[in-house]
């Protein structure tokens, strides 16, 4: 487990180099000089120009620059925003929580949810397998943002259960406000969930093993949590991972809807107003996230499965 950590260490920090290498060449990619990229267009004094230039080197050449870029973004400063005059570090850490709490309320619902309703499914074949299989065939073509709109028509304006936009004040109602957006993001990744563990719990029933177990008389429950679910965990586990992932792109969406003050939403804007530096910011730090949770995600399958750090699993 020792070599296999080191060798995931090794590649993930050589893809968040080759990412935050991808984020900075950004502004030498824009058309118009990297000048003008940060300051988005805006017509500037040259007391702000001369900041700019000797912030972000750019009397320097390429590499010179990214290699200044990448020693302060470690050391937390991502630059400074040329709409608010503010540090971007701060600005994302203001951000940050909410995206973060979005995302693992998101998880959690997935996880519970998917599982226990792949679980029905394949323990209980006939009308209650047919009525998971529909609905999550259905459910699993929703995007987000219809997810969204029809969340926010049903239990915020017709039944007003929820709030539908804000982030709220203090930890419950944060959670009340979150929870139709956490739902939003989680709905099509949780009928993926439930049909992958349905199909692996069901192909793990079948062993031999597990057939043996239930005539010697173990206790139902006990065989499937012992046999079936824990050797399905893998496939369950590395898709839940790469979903959570992929919901920190997705975010965005579901965060503009709500009217959440996120990450992804706060990216848009300033992409909109063309502040590029909180593009990068932004950008840099939702690579990184997205890049840890990988790792962590293949961390975690070769901790239940050990022949994938062998280099074994086909």
């Amino acid at each position: 487990m020792t070599a296999y950590l080191l060798r995931r260490l090794g590649m993930l920090v050589a893809t968040l180099l080759v990412s935050s290498f991808v984020v900075f060449a950004g502004l030498s990619l824009a058309p118009g000089s990297p000048l003008a990229t940060l300051s988005g267009g805006r017509s500037l004094p040259p007391e702000s120009i001369a900041v700019l230039v000797e912030r972000y080197h750019l009397d320097e050449p390429f590499l010179s620059r990214y290699a200044s870029w990448i020693g302060n973004a470690v050391q937390g400063d991502l630059g400074v925003s040329i709409s608010l005059r503010q540090d971007v570090s701060d600005l994302i850490a203001a951000r940050a929580g909410t995206t973060a709490g979005l995302i693992l309320y998101a998880a959690l619902i997935m996880v519970l949810t998917g599982v226990g309703l792949g679980l029905l499914a394949a323990l209980r074949p006939g009308i209650v397998d047919s009525l998971v299989v529909m609905s999550t065939a259905v459910v699993i073509a929703v995007p987000p943002f219809a997810a969204a709109i029809l969340l926010i028509g049903v239990f915020a304006v017709n039944l007003e259960w929820l709030p539908a936009f804000g982030n709220g004040s203090g930890l419950w109602d944060g959670i009340r406000h979150l929870t139709l957006p956490a739902v939003a993001l989680a709905t099509a990744a949780t009928a993926a969930i439930a049909r992958v563990t349905r199909t692996t719990v069901r192909k793990e029933m079948d062993h031999e093993h597990v057939q043996t177990a239930v005539s010697r008389g173990i206790p139902y429950m006990t065989v499937v949590r012992r046999h079936a679910l824990r050797n399905a965990a893998v496939p369950i586990a590395t898709l839940a991972g790469m979903t959570t992932a992929s919901m920190i792109a997705l975010a965005a969406v579901v965060e503009r809807a709500f009217g959440l003050n996120g990450l992804g939403a706060y990216l848009v804007n300033a992409a909109l107003s063309k502040d590029f530096a909180v593009v990068q910011g932004i950008s840099l730090v939702l690579v990184t996230a997205f890049v840890l949770v990988n790792t962590l995600v293949d961390v975690v399958a070769a901790t239940l499965d050990p022949r994938i750090k062998l280099g074994r699993q086909t």
